[in-house]
């Protein structure tokens, strides 16, 4: 199986990135493989869709409001790696500017097969209280 084309996955990028911070999860779940394999800061071992899909549920449900501020995208052949400051605020007013780094990659098909997260699980502390 090819890699998809530069265009494909900025789309899938802009596509992934766009959803959440509609708070349009069932566009999120589209964009996974079934395989899919997520694996972010903290975590003993990758998630599966359920468990991904479940956690950004939880993170859309949680906060008013979400906005990515991309400092670096990066493609590579079948993905990207990006660094974004992720500003979020909460039902009840904390509000967070996370840096993260994230690495994709993207199948032929379109679809998002692996998530590596990587930020500091301490910054998301406000928005959990």
């Amino acid at each position: 199986m090819s890699a998809p084309d530069t265009h494909s996955v900025t789309d899938v990028a802009d596509e992934l990135f766009g959803a959440i911070e509609r708070s349009d999860i069932g566009a999120v779940e589209r964009l996974f493989s079934p395989d899919i394999a997520v694996w972010k800061s903290g975590d003993r071992a990758d998630n599966d869709r359920p468990r991904s899909v479940k956690i950004i549920n939880w993170f859309i449900t949680t906060t008013a409001e979400r906005r990515y501020e991309i400092l670096d995208r990066r493609l590579f052949d079948g993905g990207f790696v990006q660094q974004h400051i992720l500003h979020a605020t909460g039902h009840g007013g904390a509000s967070i500017a996370m840096r993260v780094c994230i690495v994709i990659a993207v199948g032929a098909d379109g679809l998002i097969t692996r998530v590596d997260e990587y930020f500091d699980p301490a910054e998301i502390a406000p928005l959990m209280r």
